[in-house]
């Protein structure tokens, strides 16, 4: 009898010691929220946002002071736009779970299923909400960047439904192939670690097509149209350059080495293009002009931010150079072509992430490996990256625009546009002497 209970209590004890082994192992294969990264991620995602307001202020200086506001409106209304339409459904399209490799199901559609519970396939040691609200940040302000392209002349209804439009049907599908578990550049092994692909180049693909589709302003080019208020860049680009940190070291979506690596790099280059503008101004034209050196910083910065966290220090300073000459170059080809990207999207961010990604398969060297350490097949890669999201952006981008210009018009009257954008399209002044 002793023995049939004994061997009974033995029993009980070893089916207890498994139960406990079994629920340790799954609690130690759980994902566990580290405070020391959500606080980094939680301070990445309000500089990402910060960066809007900051495009804003830069943009807001380069048109002419009857637009200031209208300019201003296009950054901070995408800030109210995007983050609805991303929560509402396009974190799911972006990042849901995989559709052929194309975009994501809309599985998470309202965030259902999106909670505190880290997702080990995105970020393992952050809230799933932090993730998805980072990556908001971007969402909104790509499109925002358009804006350039079409200031001082564009409808402000057909700005708005071009807002969801295009985040909808070319901004979250091209995030999921590039970003997301199962999009097909990513199983390509596409590298864009903060969005040249994602954010630069399709926004400056897109800023060329709405500048062609609008047409030149009133005036353009016979009269000079000069920047209004040249402080206000500057303050706008030194808001992005700051704000720049948390969207390429907060791509590392940790605190660590990587971060730092991607901190470094978005400095050196943001750093080496400011300066290769300037000489290049100061050879050129005898004068080292500020609105080339804030165009330069941006350039380098665009340029670095698919290769922040691949490159070394000493790669980043020449991917700055390289920027400087390459968007400068296209700034000028641009005006000499009398193509009216009013504030020159496409020659810093289009031409910007394309270099920058194309650069990254040859100066990768850290966490992979570019043409320069012997793999040519990244730089093939890249390419199809770069060539595909550009022809998608250009082809979806065109039908969008189109269909806007048939209904409601894309452009406002000549009497508006003569008025100014401030007035005849928001009833307000930038200014009141």
């Amino acid at each position: 009898m002793k023995t049939r209970t004994f061997r009974r209590g033995k029993s009980l004890l070893c089916f207890v010691g498994l139960f406990l082994a079994s629920s340790a192992a799954l609690a130690a294969d759980e994902p566990k929220v580290n405070a020391g990264d959500t606080s980094f991620m939680l301070v990445s995602a309000a500089l990402v946002m910060l960066m809007t307001p900051g495009l804003a202020f830069f943009y807001g200086g380069m048109v002419r002071r009857k637009n200031v506001l209208a300019t201003i409106m296009h950054s901070f209304v995408a800030v109210a736009i995007i983050s609805i339409q991303w929560i509402l459904w396009g974190y799911s399209l972006a990042f849901g779970p995989d559709i052929g490799g194309f975009t994501g199901s809309l599985a998470w559609i309202g965030l259902k299923d999106v909670g505190m519970t880290p997702n080990p396939a995105y970020a393992p040691t952050i809230p799933h909400q932090l993730f998805m609200i980072y990556q908001c940040m971007f969402a909104i302000i790509t499109p925002a960047l358009i804006s350039g392209a079409m200031a001082e002349r564009m409808n402000f209804k057909a700005y708005v439904l071009f807002l969801l439009l295009w985040a909808t049907f070319v901004y979250d599908p091209i995030c999921h192939w590039v970003w997301a578990d199962g999009g097909w550049l990513k199983r390509l092994g596409t590298l864009d670690f903060a969005g040249g692909i994602v954010v630069h180049l399709i926004s400056g693909i897109t800023a060329l097509v709405t500048a062609l589709m609008l047409g030149r302003r009133i005036g353009y080019p016979a009269e000079p149209i000069m920047p209004h208020n040249l402080p206000f860049t500057i303050l706008g680009a030194g808001l992005l350059w700051f704000g720049w940190f948390g969207f390429n070291a907060g791509s590392a979506l940790a605190a660590g080495s990587l971060s730092v690596t991607a901190f470094v790099a978005t400095n050196t280059a943001g750093a080496s293009a400011a300066l290769t503008w300037i000489a290049l101004d100061w050879i050129f034209f005898k004068k080292p002009t500020a609105l080339g050196t804030a165009s330069g910083a941006i350039a380098g910065l665009a340029t670095v931010t698919p290769a922040a966290g691949f490159v070394s220090p000493l790669s980043a300073l020449l991917i700055g150079i390289l920027a400087g000459v390459a968007c400068r170059q296209m700034v000028l080809w641009r005006s000499q072509r009398q193509i009216d990207d009013s504030l020159d999207a496409f020659g810093v961010h289009g031409v910007g992430g394309a270099t920058g990604a194309l650069a990254t398969g040859l100066f990768a060297s850290v966490g992979a490996t570019g043409l320069f350490l012997g793999n040519a097949r990244q730089l093939g890669v890249q390419a199809v990256g770069v060539t595909a999201a550009a022809a998608y952006a250009l082809i979806v981008s065109f039908v969008i625009l189109k269909a806007l210009d048939a209904t409601i018009g894309l452009r406002v009257g000549d009497r508006e546009e003569i008025e100014g954008l401030d007035l005849s399209q928001h009833g307000e002044a930038g200014y009141t002497d």
